[in-house]
């Protein structure tokens, strides 16, 4: 397939089309860089500067069997506190992008979705039909495209498949986590372990055996082959949505243990207040995936994770 990556020089995007490449298809990937890396995509994959808005141009100059829409705003703190440029980014961006797909009659799109778009959950392990009730900007800006995508498929034909990851950690090769700020608990764990400080935990007084959150944490490679099944999968007039994650959650305790396990440092921690927003428990169920994407995590454990993830963080060291 020729494929179309939109923010494709980010931390998941640059997995994703390192393995698309890796799979045979031929991948264009369109990024306005404000927090990818150019020096992230692939040698063998069309760059273009452009923002996911004009991306119409794109569109004229090639043809695409699909697309992979992973550009947007992804910060939960900054939504709250700029919620319109959520709106403008992520949802707007969207409906954009998706009138330029009917033009160009590209037949099919897989889209990153989230776990935000859950809320506090009723129930755990979540299933694809919990109630739907964000928490914030970024949560109600996936949903909106999630429910655009369902239009968009029934009304035009499109094949859309959305997925909705919950913690993506660990790294592939040369690509991993470069964010500025940096939101992500593990990479914030060991860059606190290098640089001789304490773990921050936010809150340690949740429902939970020790305290803290629990997340269901999957590995990037995992998310990124997600991916290339769902382009596989995805069937015309239909949209499909599909939570990805390990089926098993992980404490922020249990996730500073691992960092001590595999930095060998000594790691301390700073309790602090819960941040507002932060459900107790989120884990997800990936049973559909596994059934109909024929898709399973390789990579479940989670020292393989923080270890994938402490390499890409030393590299960055040298």
């Amino acid at each position: 397939m020729n494929v179309l990556v939109t923010g494709g020089a980010g931390y998941i995007g640059s997995v994703v089309v390192a393995r698309l490449l890796e799979a045979g298809h031929e991948v264009t990937v369109i990024d306005d860089l404000s927090t990818g890396h150019r020096d992230a995509v692939p040698d063998d994959a069309r760059f273009v500067l452009e923002r996911v808005q004009h991306v119409s141009d794109t569109l004229g100059r090639h043809s695409f069997d699909g697309v992979v829409h992973l550009a947007a705003s992804s910060l939960v703190a900054e939504s709250i506190t700029d919620p319109q440029k959520y709106e403008t980014n992520n949802v707007a961006g969207t409906r954009g992008l998706l009138e330029a797909l009917r033009t160009a009659e590209i037949p099919k799109i897989v889209f990153s979705s989230s776990a935000a778009v859950y809320g506090e959950p009723e129930r755990v392990p979540i299933e694809e039909d919990a109630p739907t009730v964000p928490l914030n900007p970024y949560g109600s800006s996936k949903l909106s495209v999630d429910r655009m995508l369902d239009a968009e498929a029934a009304r035009h034909g499109i094949a859309a498949v959305s997925l909705r990851y919950f913690n993506v950690a660990g790294s592939y090769a040369v690509l991993g986590e470069r964010h500025s700020p940096e939101t992500h608990l593990i990479p914030l764990t060991l860059r606190a372990a290098l640089d001789s400080r304490p773990a921050t935990v936010f809150g340690d007084d949740y429902l939970t055996p020790d305290g803290t959150c629990i997340r269901d944490y999957i590995h990037v490679v995992d998310i990124a082959d997600a991916h290339l099944l769902a382009l596989d999968a995805a069937s015309p007039g239909t949209w499909r949505v599909f939570n990805l994650g390990n089926g098993e959650g992980f404490s922020v305790r249990e996730v500073i243990a691992a960092a001590r396990r595999v930095t060998g440092l000594p790691l301390a921690e700073s309790v602090t207040a819960r941040r507002a927003g932060d459900p107790a428990v989120l884990v997800a169920s990936s049973e559909r995936a596994r059934k109909e994407l024929n898709w399973a995590p390789k990579k479940p454990r989670l020292d393989e994770m923080v270890d994938d993830a402490w390499q890409f963080l030393h590299r960055g060291q040298r």
